[in-house]
């Protein structure tokens, strides 16, 4: 019985390891398949103006954050979790995927409450949101600017 359990529970590890790669493998082909058909049509159009980034759409790649970064940078889905994680009134405790799910309007089934999980964690993951190990997600913890001098150069003689 322990034997089988363990074995259940390793092929449970396996299929939600390979979920989580199908799915980013098609955001990957998403984001490339967008990029062929954008430089497709750039060729026969007027060169597209620089410095402006194109439109997330849905199952794109969820880019890593950064100081100048902004919502609108997310796809809908992502954007929506990340206000609703920042309007939450959990406080220091964080939303549950749950509870995500529910701020969503979706159905509170397993499926669609690990789906939300599971984009809750790229965001962490990509700096977005913060997670704490008891599964909750939480706002970005701010990072300040680095002191000037905090870290201190040492010498040859240790001093």
């Amino acid at each position: 019985m322990e034997r089988i359990t363990a074995e259940l529970a390793d092929a449970e590890a396996a299929l939600e390891r390979r979920v989580i790669a199908r799915t980013e493998l098609a955001e990957a082909l998403a984001a490339g398949g967008e990029e062929t058909q954008a430089s497709a049509a750039g060729a026969q159009e007027a060169p597209a103006v620089s410095g402006k980034a194109p439109a997330p759409v849905v199952g794109s790649v969820v880019p890593r954050w950064h100081e100048a970064a902004t919502v609108d940078a997310l796809a809908v889905d992502y954007r929506r979790i990340v206000e609703l994680v920042e309007s939450s009134a959990g406080g220091s405790e964080g939303i549950s995927a749950k509870q995500l799910a529910a701020g969503l309007g979706l159905e509170l089934v397993p499926a669609k409450i690990e789906g939300v999980r599971s984009k809750a964690r790229r965001l962490a993951e990509r700096g977005w949101l913060t997670a704490s190990p008891s599964g909750r997600f939480t706002r970005r913890q701010p990072t300040g600017p680095a002191r000037p001098g905090a870290q201190k150069r040492v010498g040859r003689d240790g001093g």
